[in-house]
């Protein structure tokens, strides 16, 4: 009978146990840093979705996650200083929201996975190795694509069919990817025989000035590049182009929301809801070594006909059949 009561004991501790590792494991308690360059979490629809996509895959704030959010408010000098207090906290994962982010992330850690919500150029900004094999400790999404440049062109002369001359506002500097970006946009101008003027603005504070010097070569549209020291101040943008009666094509749909002609690119709220595909698997085990860097297979035209109408403009209808939103 001893033996008898001690197999079942052993029996029934083999049962609970797998249970009570289960039950410690669930009871954990991630804590995940999201570094970003815009202001404040009213600013921000990418933190919402990234949000959005961790409840789905069932982490909850307050229960299993905790999210530290640090926002550089579009000063890209802040970056390295939040990244490094994100580090400090010793958090599982550090969700980068842009570029810029990322690299500040990588910067000061080369242990904590890093996943980027959004990037330009991995490759070439020092992120990744390559897409297919990031082979460090950063994996994730990137938003680049070099045929947008030459379309979203095409786009502004189906619109304006006269358009001879095009602003377009940058960052200019040494970042490789409004460089580069400036490059292939370049050689589509050639192609459809259109003039480029420059207007750079290496941060909100020039954002005036590029629109003076808009006017003065007398552009007769913007095209607004991926800048990320630019993304915060979308409103200010949106105004500017509307003062200066600028029909403008910027590369994401919050510039839309925010009173902008006309967005053509990825979407960077689904990007950020992916991103959370990548922490969850990351928590579950696998090294972003091993996980390749997604890119944009969906792109997004946003058109805002109330802007439109105030610019005295009437889209043509062969735009805005290929519209997936349009704003009233």
């Amino acid at each position: 009978m001893r033996l008898i009561g001690l197999a079942v004991v052993l029996a029934v501790s083999l049962m609970i146990a797998p249970l009570a590792t289960e039950a410690q494991q669930s009871a954990r308690v991630y804590r995940l840093g999201f570094l970003t360059m815009r202001s404040g979490p009213t600013d921000n629809p990418q933190l919402d979705a990234f949000r959005q996509g961790l409840r789905e895959l069932g982490y909850l704030e307050g229960r299993n996650v905790v999210l530290e959010v640090r926002y550089a408010a579009g000063s890209e000098e802040k970056l390295p200083g939040l990244a490094a207090e994100l580090v400090r906290l010793n958090v599982d994962v550090i969700v980068a929201q842009s570029g810029v982010a990322s690299i500040a992330a990588k910067n000061a850690s080369k242990t904590i996975p890093i996943v980027m919500a959004s990037s330009g150029d991995a490759v070439r900004q020092g992120l990744v190795a390559s897409l297919a094999r990031p082979g460090g400790n950063v994996t994730g999404l990137t938003l680049v694509s070099p045929a947008l440049s030459q379309k979203r062109l095409e786009m502004l002369r189906e619109m304006l069919p006269k358009l001879s001359r095009v602003g377009v506002l940058w960052c200019g500097g040494t970042n490789v990817v409004p460089d580069s970006e400036w490059a292939e946009t370049r050689a589509a101008a050639d192609v459809l025989k259109l003039k480029l003027s420059s207007l750079e603005a290496p941060s909100s504070r020039d954002l005036a000035s590029a629109f003076d010097l808009a006017a003065r070569q007398r552009a007769e549209a913007i095209i607004v590049f991926d800048c990320s020291r630019l993304h915060p101040s979308a409103a200010r943008i949106t105004e500017l182009s509307m003062k200066s009666r600028l029909p403008a094509l910027y590369p994401f749909s919050f510039y839309t929301d925010a009173g902008g002609l006309m967005s053509y690119g990825p979407s960077v709220q689904e990007a950020a809801h992916r991103a959370a595909g990548y922490v969850d698997k990351i928590l579950r085990g696998a090294k972003p070594a091993d996980l390749p860097v997604e890119q944009p297979t969906k792109f997004e035209l946003v058109i805002n006909v109330k802007t439109a109408k105030a610019l005295g403009l009437t889209i043509p209808q062969s735009i805005l059949v290929r519209a997936d939103q349009v704003i009233q």
